[in-house]
This record gives structure tokens, sequence and C-alpha cells, in this order.
């Protein structure tokens, strides 16, 4: 053993080859071609599996510094597959502080986060506005003249409409619903039997009838801070709401044209997903206040289920929609005989 030790040491490359190779660097350029050839043998196994029973998610590997290189061969992508059923039961992760998903029919809750936490909704209390309006049976086609009493908290800026202006009950419902128009809805709330004050004694009213004990409204348009809710009272709100086809049909609208004097001004709905290809929405109403955040409630239909969807104090403009986004790729994901609720 000696002796072969020592002939070893004075005869280095008698050591097999493919130890001599591995002992050996390989050249950067070597090395890129041979990660290469794995990235592609890799592609090639993946394809093999049937795609009904995967998906597939990206990630980077981060490869090591190669010997005499100053920076590391590069990003390799690695496509992995990922089953379908695993993915359906991870929960999205949402940037709303609050927010409560529930089936329509069966009351089952798919999703929740803070469900009772009590938190402003801004525009949201619109939807309580239109009932009240309309269950007072007062003339959908009543012409009603805007002034200065229904200048609102942030005074008349952002808004079309101006004292003097002549719309229709209806078309005041319409824009508050659809565009959330402050000044329609202080104005539904002035021409309401009583005044404002009756009618957010009314609102009040109907939250305690429909259950909704953790609700608190202020005034008619949603800018007071103090019009409060948790999500699980807005899904009796929503729920509620869906019962009245002038909310339904006014809320979910694209676009409305008011004639104001001698030119029309087209109005826009605040909430983008109306006009989604892959959305099937039969209400919604979207909130936006310091105090409350991004506010956004739905009804939607998701893979044949009637789902009621309630994001609250989302942080960003679009936070909102990314979360309702997420939620019903998730939703659709799970399928329409998946009934387990998901824990929150």
């Amino acid at each position: 053993m000696l002796a072969r030790s020592a002939w070893r040491q004075n005869h280095p490359d008698s050591r097999p080859l493919s130890a001599r190779t591995l002992a050996a660097p390989m050249p950067v350029a070597t090395l890129r071609i041979a990660l290469l050839a794995l990235g592609i043998a890799g592609a090639a196994m993946l394809a093999l599996v049937p795609l009904t029973s995967r998906a597939v998610q990206e990630e980077t590997l981060d490869l090591p510094v190669a010997g005499g290189a100053e920076s590391p061969v590069g990003m390799l992508p690695v496509r992995r597959p990922v089953s379908l059923a695993r993915a359906a039961d991870h929960v999205p992760a949402i940037k709303s502080a609050f927010a409560v998903v529930v089936d329509q029919d069966t009351n089952e809750v798919l999703m929740q986060k803070n469900p009772d936490e009590v938190a402003s909704i801004a525009s949201i209390t619109k939807l309580m506005t239109a009932m009240i309006t309309l269950d007072a049976h007062l003339s959908l086609d009543e012409s009603l003249q805007l002034t200065r009493d229904d200048r609102t908290a942030i005074g008349w800026k952002a808004s079309s409409l101006r004292p003097g202006v002549r719309l229709t009950r209806e078309q005041a419902l319409h824009l508050a619903l659809m565009s959330s128009e402050n000044h329609a809805a202080q104005l539904l709330g002035r021409t309401y039997p009583g005044g404002v004050d009756a009618a957010v004694t009314a609102m009040n009213a109907k939250a305690r009838m429909l259950g909704m004990n953790d609700t608190v409204f202020a005034d008619p348009s949603g800018l007071s801070p103090l019009n409060r809710a948790s999500p699980n009272d807005l899904v009796r709100l929503v729920k509620a709401a869906y019962d009245y086809p002038q909310i339904r049909e006014f809320s979910v609208s694209s676009d409305y044209e008011l004639p104001m004097g001698k030119h029309f001004v087209r109005f826009h709905s605040t909430n983008k997903l109306t006009t989604h290809a892959d959305w099937q929405i039969g209400l919604q109403k979207t909130g936006t206040l310091s105090a409350a955040g991004q506010c956004l409630v739905m009804q939607t239909v998701i893979e044949g289920r009637r789902v009621v969807m309630v994001l609250l104090d989302a942080i960003g403009r679009h936070s909102r929609f990314a979360d309702a986004q997420r939620i019903h790729d998730w939703l659709v994901t799970r399928g329409a005989g998946s009934r387990a609720a998901v824990p929150e």
C-alpha cells in the first residue's frame, strides 16, 4: 500500500479519468451548456406528465459561482408539477384587512379574515340608502334639483353634478350605485320624507331588521367614517340588496349618460370587474375613504355557485380588485363540487 501511494504521488495523472474530470475546474462556457442540457431534459420529462393531473409553477434556481468566474453562471428557470388539488387547498393571501366569502344559498363560509371586526365601510353605505329609498315607494320619475344643501364633506370637486342640475330619483339611484356619486346619494337623503335625519334613522332601523347588529349609519353617502359595519353584517346587506331589481341593474351597469343642459355627461362604474368576461356579477358596490381604505362587496356566480364577497380596508388603489380576482381564481380551481369550508 505504501509503495502504491508513493507511486501515485509521483504520477498524479494516473488517477481515474472521472476523478480527474471532477477535480479540474470546468470552463464557464462548458458549464452553461451542461446546465442548459439539464433544463431541456427536465422540461421534456415534465411534458410527459398528463396536463389533467398537474398545474405548473415556475421557480428560479440561483446557481453557485463557477470556478474562476466573478458572478453566478445564471438564473435557471425550473418548472415543476404542482397538484391542482393541493393548490385548491391553499386559501389565497389577500391585502384586505377584513374579508368574508359566503355561499349565498347555503351560508357556508368559504373564506374569512377578521369577519366580526367592525370597520368603516365608506360608500358601501349607498346600498342601504338605495334600499330605504325604494322601500319608501317614492316616485322614481320625480324630477329632483340639486341645491347647495347637497354639498358633501368633500365639496363639489371630482363631480360633474352641481347645484341647479336636475335629475330624476331613478337617475340619482343609478349614479349613486354605479359611479358612487356622493351628491346623488345626498340628494336621495335630502328628498327622503323627513330629510337626511329621517333617512339615516330609516337606514339604522333597516339594519336592525336585517340582523346587522354591529352596523351604524351616520349619513347617506358614506363619507362619514362613522358609517361602520362588520364583514358578516355586510353579507346580510348584500343579500338583502340583491332582492331589489333596480339595485342589481344599476350597480352592475358600466356607464351611463346623463343629459345636463345642452350636452350629455357620461358617468362610469367604479368597479372595473363589471366589464371582465370571466366575471358574472349580479350586484356590486365599491367604497373608498381614508378611514376605510379600499372596499368592495359583490354578489357573483363562480363555477355555478352564487357567492357573496366582502373585502374591506385594502391598501392600494387596485388591491381590492386583485384580492377579488385571487379569490375568484381560487374558487374556480376548487371547482363547483368542493363544499368544504375553509378555515380562517
